[in-house]
C-alpha cells in the first residue's frame, strides 16, 4: 500500500494539472467606453440654476400636480412590479451567499426486516437518526464570484426600480399637462363657439331684411360646425386623456383630478446647468447598466473556475438502534471529501464559458447604448427648450397681431367697407393662432418634463 501511494498522488496531481491546463485565459473585455464632449452643443441658459431636487415637478407650481404624481408613484402597476424585482434580487443573492457556507441537515432512516437464518426466522428492526455536514470550499473564488454577481444585480435590480418610478413621475407629469392643454384649448374653442353662435344668428337677420346674401350665411353655419366638431374631438381627447391619468395613478378610471392651476399658468421649470460627464452618476438607467455589466464580469470569472477541480468535504454522525429503543445505541459517524476534476466534457465547459463571454460583451453593448442615449435624450431636450422658445414667441406676436386683425376687419364689415367674409377669415385665422399657442405652451413643458428626465430626476 505504501508503495501505492506516490503513484495516487503523482495521478491526482496530473488531473488537476490537466483540468487547469484547459482553463481559458483572463483576457480583458472592453469595457465599451463612450467619449462625451466636454460641453452641450445647446448651452444651457441659466447657468445658476439649482441642483435638480427630487420632486423637481413640484416646480411647475400646482398642488393638483403634486398630488396625482404622489399617488402615481405609489400605487402604479409597473413601479409595485420593479419593487418586486428588487425583492426577487434580494432573495438571489441571499441563495448565493448561503452557497459558500457550510450545510447541516438532520436524518432519520427506519428498517424493517423478516429473514430466515441459521436458528430460524428472525425479524430485525433499526432506527438510525443522525446529522450530515457538507462544504464545499471556495478554493478558486467561483462561489464568490457568483455572490459578487448577485449583488450586482441587486443594485441592478434597485437602479431598474429607480428608473421606473422615474419614467412614471415624468409620464404623469406630462399626462397631466396634456390634460390641461386640452382643457385650454376647449374653452378657447368653446369661446370660440358662443362668437360663432352670435354670428349665425346676426347673418340670419341680415338674410331676412336683404342685407347679406344666402352664401354669407351657409358661411356661418360651415364656420359654426366646423367649431362644434372641433369641441366634440376635444371632448373626446379629454376623456382619453383621463383614462392614460388613471392607468398612471393605478386607478381602473372614473377619476377626473380636481380643477388646478390652468395651463397658462403653469410654471416653466428653470433649465438646470449640467456637463455630458455628470450623465454616468445621474441616470438611473445608466447605473443599471453599469451593474449588470459588473454583474457579467463576475459571471464570467466564476465560469472560469468552473474549469478548476471542485473540492467537498462531508461529515456525518448519528446513533444506530436495533430491534429495540432501550438497547445501548451504536454511534456512527463518517469523514470524508471528494475531488471533482473535469478532463472530458465534450466541449460543453468551453461552450458555456463561450456563452457567457458573449452575455457580458452584450451588457458592455448595452452599457454604451445606455450612454448614447442619455446623451441623446438631453442634447435634445437642451436643443428643443431654445427653439421651442423661439417658435412660442413668434406664435404669441401672431396672435396678438390677428387679435387686432379680427378688430379691424369687424369695423370694416360693420362699416360696410368689407364682406363678412374678411371677418371670418380674420375669426378663423385667430382660432387657429390661440390653440396653436396653447399647444406651443405644452409643447415647452413637456419638453422641459423630458429635459429632467434625461438629467436623471435628481436621482443619485
Amino acid at each position: 500500500m505504501r508503495r501505492l501511494r506516490p503513484t495516487a498522488l503523482a495521478l491526482l496531481a496530473a488531473t488537476v494539472l490537466a483540468g487547469c491546463a484547459a482553463v481559458p485565459p483572463s483576457d480583458t473585455h472592453p469595457a465599451a467606453p463612450v467619449v462625451l464632449p466636454a460641453q452641450w452643443s445647446v448651452p444651457a441658459p441659466d447657468s445658476a440654476a439649482p441642483a435638480i431636487a427630487s420632486d423637481w415637478w413640484t416646480q411647475l407650481g400646482d398642488p393638483e400636480l403634486d398630488r396625482v404624481v404622489a399617488q402615481a408613484l405609489a400605487q402604479n402597476n409597473d413601479l409595485q412590479a420593479a419593487l418586486a424585482r428588487v425583492r426577487e434580487a434580494q432573495a438571489q443573492l441571499d441563495v448565493a451567499g448561503a452557497a459558500g457556507r457550510p450545510q447541516l441537515n438532520a436524518t432519520l432512516g427506519a428498517q424493517s426486516g423478516r429473514s430466515l437464518g441459521a436458528l430460524g426466522p428472525t425479524h430485525t428492526r433499526s432506527v438510525q437518526p443522525g446529522l450530515q455536514a457538507s462544504w464545499e470550499p471556495d478554493l478558486w473564488g467561483r462561489l464568490s464570484q457568483l455572490n459578487q454577481a448577485a449583488g450586482e444585480r441587486l443594485i441592478a435590480s434597485q437602479a431598474d426600480r429607480d428608473a421606473v418610478a422615474l419614467s412614471v413621475a415624468a409620464t404623469t407629469v406630462q399626462a397631466y399637462v396634456g390634460l390641461r392643454s386640452l382643457q385650454a384649448q376647449q374653452a378657447i374653442s368653446e369661446a370660440t363657439l358662443a362668437a360663432r353662435e352670435q354670428a349665425l344668428a346676426l347673418a340670419l337677420d341680415q338674410v331676412r331684411v336683404g342685407y347679406i346674401s344666402q352664401l354669407q350665411q351657409t358661411q356661418a353655419q360651415a364656420e359654426l360646425a366646423a367649431v362644434q366638431q372641433q369641441v366634440e374631438q376635444l371632448n373626446w381627447q379629454i376623456d382619453r386623456q383621463l383614462s392614460t391619468l388613471n392607468l398612471l395613478q393605478g386607478q381602473a378610471g372614473g377619476v377626473k383630478p380636481a380643477p388646478g392651476v390652468r395651463l397658462q399658468d403653469l410654471q416653466l421649470p428653470a433649465v438646470p446647468a449640467t456637463l455630458p460627464s455628470q450623465l454616468l452618476e445621474r441616470r438611473p438607467d445608466i447605473a443599471r447598466a453599469a451593474a449588470l455589466l459588473a454583474a457579467s464580469d463576475h459571471q464570467l470569472q466564476a465560469q472560469r473556475a468552473a474549469f478548476l477541480p471542485q473540492v467537498n468535504l462531508s461529515a456525518s454522525v448519528g446513533s444506530l438502534l436495533v430491534n429495540a429503543l432501550s438497547y445501548d445505541p451504536l454511534t456512527v459517524w463518517s469523514l470524508g471529501g471528494s475531488l471533482l476534476a473535469p478532463l472530458f466534457d465534450a466541449g460543453r465547459l468551453q461552450a458555456q464559458f463561450d456563452a457567457v463571454s458573449a452575455q457580458r460583451d452584450q451588457a458592455a453593448l448595452a452599457y454604451r447604448g445606455a450612454v448614447l442615449s442619455a446623451f441623446a435624450d438631453t442634447e435634445n431636450a437642451l436643443t428643443g427648450s431654445v427653439r421651442l422658445a423661439q417658435q412660442t414667441r413668434h406664435a404669441v406676436e401672431r396672435r396678438d397681431v390677428l387679435q387686432r386683425s379680427l378688430g379691424f376687419a369687424h369695423d370694416r364689415y360693420q362699416a360696410g367697407y368689407a364682406s363678412y367674409i374678411e371677418e371670418l377669415d380674420a375669426q378663423r385665422n385667430l382660432y387657429a393662432a390661440q390653440l396653436e399657442v396653447v399647444r406651443l405652451h405644452q409643447a415647452e413643458l413637456e419638453n422641459r418634463v423630458q429635459l429632467y428626465r434625461a438629467l436623471g430626476g435628481g436621482w443619485r
